[in-house]
């Protein structure tokens, strides 16, 4: 079900948060002195810079064909279109299970970190189930709920990163803290590969298409404004990293540090905890997004079982929801989460690839609205895609190709039983 544009909850601003959120994550917190290991000094402010430019293409894509889908799901729909049922199927599945394994880390980690030292890893399981039980329940409470909550917490962990910029340009912007030696090109491949990482996450945007008013015009705005923002952001974090820290690719918490310089101990401990914040953003976000991967693969019925796609009147796929809800708690108890995290890399590079295919096949068709010239982007996509490909672990291709066939299994089972 695709709520009537004009019940729509969903603006422009909760959207463009929705994909700050996503982008936004824990890792820039740690990103830093890993990309400057790789390109010292001021090479690795460049690098942010080229990655972010070099995305850019990726970002035009997912709008170009985002907005010709008036409906839930993103890269599931646009394959869907393409490609058929079996396509659909297998980049939804791969995005479906990847994010709720996701989800289940970042609510571990989460967990973790603000619990009691006293605490066991009995009581941090149950702590975390907690966790995801409140934020599944203000879900369920309806989209509208959801988006002032995701744009609460995308402005709250926002005010420590931009407070640390806003230290670093009143200390008069000052230049690398030591000089930088030239890096291998080798090295500087593997510290873009890294700075892409912390990038991605604007491809959920159009996975809430079905509950944006004008999604037309906002989807391509949200977007593009998301990953623009983020990356001017970006820049101007390591800028400050580099010039506060001589050490920067020791540092084990390189935006804490650089705070503690231009700020003191204050701003420091706001922007460590800040890491806390921007968790919970990001676990609320997929909770929110994520049974929308599920309810579009089960769409008329035809991959899976139990009406999935069924949309409740506050804009919630409550069935898609509740599996979900179940799926992260029961992980949460399950210990060890790293072969599931393996998959954030695989189902990323999975929507790449695919959005950029449909696009130029629908455009090649002259379906949707879209003809040939609208699909300049997805070489460049394209080139992204087989780029991160390069610098994926044979493991997580591995647990990757054994999550599709787990899916197929039960695709087809369903199928049988129908």
């Amino acid at each position: 079900m695709t709520l009537p544009a004009a019940k729509r909850p969903v603006g422009l601003l909760a959207l463009l948060a929705l994909g700050i959120n996503g982008i936004v994550g824990v890792g820039i917190f740690f990103a830093p002195a890993d990309v400057a290991r790789g390109a010292p000094g001021w090479q690795s402010i460049l690098v942010f810079a080229v990655t972010g430019l070099a995305l850019a293409p990726v970002a035009v894509t997912f709008s170009t064909i985002g907005r010709r889908f008036d409906e839930d799901g993103g890269p599931v729909v646009f394959a869907r279109a393409a490609f058929g049922e079996m396509a659909s199927f297998l980049v939804g599945w791969i995005a479906y299970v990847s994010a709720v394994a996701s989800t289940t880390a970042v609510m571990s980690g989460l967990t973790a970190a603000v619990a009691p030292a006293a605490w066991g890893p009995h009581s941090k399981g149950l702590a975390a189930a907690g966790l995801a039980t409140g934020l599944a329940v203000v879900c369920a409470a309806g989209i509208r709920l959801s988006a002032w909550v995701w744009t609460a917490l995308t402005a709250l962990k926002l005010v420590p990163l931009v407070a640390l910029v806003a230290a670093y340009a009143f200390a008069g912007f000052p230049g690398p803290a030591s000089p930088a030696t030239p890096a291998p090109a080798l090295s500087l491949l593997r510290a873009a590969l890294l700075a892409t990482f912390t990038y991605q996450g604007f491809e959920i945007v159009p996975v809430i298409a079905g509950q944006v008013r004008s999604s037309e015009r906002t989807i391509p705005w949200a977007i593009g404004g998301a990953l623009g923002s983020s990356a001017l952001l970006y820049v101007a974090l390591q800028a400050a990293c580099v010039a506060a820290l001589p050490a920067l690719g020791s540092s084990g918490a390189p935006l804490a540090d650089t705070a503690a310089v231009f700020g003191g101990p204050l701003l420091a401990r706001v922007v460590a905890l800040g890491t806390s914040v921007s968790a919970l953003g990001i676990a609320f976000g997929m909770v929110a997004t994520t049974p929308r991967y599920l309810s579009a693969l089960a769409t008329g019925g035809r991959s899976l079982p139990f009406d999935f796609e069924r949309i409740a009147g506050n804009g919630v796929p409550l069935r898609a929801l509740f599996v979900t809800w179940v799926l992260v708690v029961s992980l949460l108890q399950a210990g060890s989460l790293n072969e599931f995290f393996a998959l954030s890399s695989v189902a990323v590079l999975a929507q790449y690839g695919v959005t950029a295919l449909s696009l130029m096949t629908l455009a090649r068709r002259r379906e949707q609205g879209l003809g040939p010239p609208d699909a300049w982007s997805s070489v460049p996509t394209i080139v992204v895609t087989i780029a991160l490909v390069s610098g994926a672990h044979a493991r997580e291709v591995g647990v990757g190709v054994g999550a599709l066939f787990l899916g197929l299994l039960l695709r087809g089972y369903h199928r049988r039983r129908r």
